[in-house]
C-alpha cells in the first residue's frame, strides 16, 4: 500500500479534525524519521515535543515489552509496582509532593482545577471561586481545559464554558493584581507559553506571581505539559526560576510516546483538597504507563539527557540566531533550550513549514507566525547543522 491509498482510506474513517499533512510515517530511528514510501526526515518537532529521547531507544523499547509481558492494567482499585516507582520519580524531581496520573495533559489541566477548586471551598466553604489564566495560553481542548486557555478562536464555538475565569495579560504582574478578588482560587499559567509563540515568562513576573499568591493564600498552577521533562534545561522550567508551584501539570515527554500525563500536588494542597471519591480514571498511572515514567526517568539520569540540553543548548540557539540574521523576514528568535522559535514577518509560517517538509525537515508553528522548533533532546550538534541546512533550502525555495 502507498501513501497515497493509505492517506486516502484515513480520510474516510477517520473524523476530519486534523489538517494532516501528506506524509505517512512508518518508522523512526533516533532523531530521523521514514515515511511509507522510504522518504527520511529529520525531526525538530518530536511529535509536538513529546519523543524527548529519540526514536527506536532499545532501553525504552525494551522496558514496554517487559511490562506488557508481565501486566498492562489493573484499574485503581489495586496498587502496582511500576506506579509506586513513577510517582516517586515525579514527585522527587519536581519538588513536590503528590501524584495524579492521567492519559492526556488536557486531563492534567482538568484535575489541577478541580484541586484548585476544592482547596479553595474546604478553606471557606464557598463554591464560587475563581481562577486567573493569561491570555495567549493554550491548556487543551476539553471543556474545561479549553475554558482556561486564552484564545477565542479556540472558545467560540463551544460556549458556554466553564464560568469564574478571568483573563490577565502574561509577564503583567499589574494586569494579574487587577483581576484578583477574595474569590480568585488560583492563577493558572504556563511557566514557556508554547502553543501562543514560545514566550518564557520574565524571571521577576513569576517570582512576583508566587508572591502574590503567598500573599492572598492563591495557589499557583504552572502548566510545564511542553516546557518541563528537560526541555529547557532542568527536569521542569520553574526550577530556573527559583520559584515552586503549588500544583505542577506534566504529559508529553512525560512518558516519552506512551499517553500519559500527571498534575502533581504540594504536601499542603494534597492534604487540603482532593479525597476518595472526587477525582478517577480507569487508565491512570495504569502498569504500562507507570513503567514507561519510570523508564524515561530512569534514561533521562543514564544518558544524563538534562546536561546534554544545557551543552547543546547554546549552538542550537547561535545557528538560529545566524539563520534570523541572514533572512529579512526572520525577526527574531526566543525560547528556552530545546523549545525555541523564529518569529517570521510577511510570510505565511504555513507554507515554510511545507517547505522545510519538501526538503526532509520537520518543524512546527506557534501562534500565528512563529516557527516552533522543538527537537529530541537527544540531537547533536550535527543534527543541528543538518537542520540549518535544510531549512535554508526551504527559505530560499
Amino acid at each position: 500500500m502507498d501513501s497515497r491509498e493509505i492517506i486516502e482510506r484515513t480520510e474516510k474513517v477517520v473524523l476530519h479534525t486534523y489538517n494532516r499533512n501528506p506524509v505517512v510515517l512508518k518508522s523512526g530511528k533516533g532523531v530521523y524519521l521514514e515515511d511509507a514510501d522510504g522518504k527520511e526526515y529529520l525531526d525538530f518537532g518530536a511529535g509536538i515535543a513529546v519523543f524527548a529521547l529519540g526514536y527506536g531507544n532499545r532501553e525504552y523499547n525494551d522496558a514496554l515489552k517487559d511490562q506488557i509481558d508481565q501486566l498492562i492494567h489493573t484499574s485503581n482499585l489495586y496498587y502496582n509496582i511500576p506506579l509506586m516507582g513513577a510517582a516517586e520519580k515525579l514527585a522527587s524531581h519536581s519538588g513536590l509532593s503528590r501524584v495524579f496520573f492521567t492519559n492526556s495533559g488536557t486531563e492534567a489541566i482538568e484535575g489541577a482545577i478541580k484541586a484548585a477548586r476544592k482547596y479553595a471551598y474546604l478553606r471557606d466553604g464557598t463554591a464560587d471561586h475563581e481562577i486567573i489564566a493569561m491570555r495567549n495560553s493554550f491548556h487543551g481542548r476539553s471543556i474545561g481545559s479549553l475554558s482556561v486557555t486564552g484564545n477565542e478562536h479556540y472558545q467560540e464555538p463551544f460556549r458556554p464554558l466553564m464560568g469564574g475565569v478571568k483573563f490577565a495579560d502574561f509577564n503583567d504582574i499589574d494586569s494579574i493584581r487587577s483581576e484578583v478578588t477574595d474569590k480568585t482560587c488560583a492563577i493558572l499559567m504556563e511557566t514557556v507559553q508554547g502553543e501562543g509563540g514560545i514566550y518564557p515568562a520574565d524571571p521577576e513576573f513569576l517570582k512576583q506571581v508566587r508572591a502574590l499568591c503567598d500573599e492572598k493564600d492563591i495557589l499557583l498552577i504552572l502548566d510545564e505539559i511542553q516546557c518541563g521533562m528537560g526541555r529547557t534545561g532542568s527536569y521542569f522550567a520553574y526550577q530556573q526560576y527559583g520559584v515552586r508551584p503549588d500544583i505542577m501539570t506534566s504529559a508529553k515527554a512525560l512518558g516519552c510516546g506512551v499517553p500519559v500525563g500527571a498534575f502533581v500536588l504540594s504536601e499542603k494542597v494534597a492534604r487540603s483538597s482532593l479525597v476518595p471519591g472526587d477525582h478517577g480514571s480507569t487508565y491512570g498511572g495504569n502498569p504500562l504507563a507507570a513503567r514507561a515514567v519510570s523508564t524515561v526517568f530512569d534514561l533521562f539520569e543514564k544518558q544524563k539527557i538534562i546536561d546534554h540540553v544545557k551543552e547543546i543548548t547554546p549552538y542550537f540557539e547561535r545557528k538560529l540566531d545566524e539563520l534570523t540574521e541572514r533572512y529579512d523576514f526572520l525577526e527574531k528568535r526566543r525560547g528556552m533550550g530545546l523549545m525555541q522559535g523564529l518569529v517570521v514577518r510577511d510570510r505565511p509560517v504555513g507554507g515554510i513549514v511545507t517547505g522545510a517538509l519538501n526538503q526532509g525537515l520537520i518543524i512546527l508553528t506557534a501562534g500565528t507566525n512563529v516557527l516552533r522548533l522543538v527537537p529530541p533532546l537527544v540531537i547533536t550538534r550535527e543534527d543541528i547543522d543538518e537542520m540549518a541546512v535544510r531549512l535554508e533550502k526551504a527559505f530560499d525555495a
